[in-house]
């Protein structure tokens, strides 16, 4: 799509923004691939709500075009180490962290925050979204499935006005499904992803610093010494640092 002066006009995008590593890679890439990214983040309850004080700052730094924080309460259900008060694992093996589906999902998360998204991309008029869901190191978790993403993307386009009148069809991407964290941070970095804005710790401290013991600390650093470079986060709070 172009102007009348031949300048291009990006078309928008949805990006679901958590404020973490993953989310942050998937808004670099929106945008690498000729997108303007519409960022939609979630206050819903959770434990670790410095993430939306990250998102705001992965917006600023990336410039997206928009960046809507949509308010929800999850907490009223409960049923997860981050939306009740349930102690968040610390210190579990890789293995452990395969085993079943662990008690830091969120029942119907993605559900949820995806049917926001797809209300959002509608009113824009636009026909993609983009979702940070890995199945390689999150394998716990049912709404991080590739089959999940197709169901819901088939439904999506069942159950809105523009779909249903052809006037849209909605395309979910998924960008590291088959990437592992390693690849998914040398990709970011790539990219000119700031590393050290993001956040994704279960469990962080007042200030935003990250606990180094839950599952998603773990496997953030699992990531990072396998792309053999040092966690600007860490590096930030002067974890590891000489």
């Amino acid at each position: 799509m172009q102007t009348g002066a031949g300048v291009p006009v990006r078309a928008p995008a949805v990006v679901l923004l958590s404020g973490g590593l993953d989310s942050s890679t998937v808004l670099a890439m929106a945008r690498e691939q000729g997108f303007e990214p519409c960022a939609i983040s979630f206050s819903y309850g959770q434990r670790h709500i410095h993430e939306l004080s990250a998102a705001d700052a992965v917006v600023r730094t990336q410039h997206a075009a928009r960046h809507v924080v949509a308010r929800i309460d999850l907490r009223a259900f409960g049923g997860s180490a981050l939306t009740a008060d349930i102690d968040v694992p610390k210190g579990r093996s890789l293995d452990d962290m395969a085993d079943g589906i662990p008690i830091t999902y969120v029942p119907a998360r993605n559900t949820v925050f995806l049917s926001y998204a797809l209300a959002w991309a509608e009113t824009l008029g636009s026909t993609d979204i983009f979702i940070g869901v890995n199945a390689l190191d999150f394998s716990g978790y049912p709404d991080c499935r590739p089959e999940y993403i197709a169901a819901f993307e088939a439904m999506a386009n069942l159950a809105t006005k523009a779909g249903v009148e052809g006037t849209q069809r909605l395309k979910i991407h998924a960008p590291l499904m088959h990437l592992n964290k390693a690849q998914i941070i040398r990709e970011g970095l790539r990219l000119g992803v700031d590393y050290s804005q993001t956040s994704s710790c279960y469990d962080p401290g007042p200030d935003g610093r990250p606990c180094g013991g839950c599952d998603s600390c773990l496997l953030r650093a699992k990531g990072f010494a396998e792309a053999g470079v040092a966690d600007p986060l860490l590096l930030r709070f002067g974890i590891g640092a000489p």
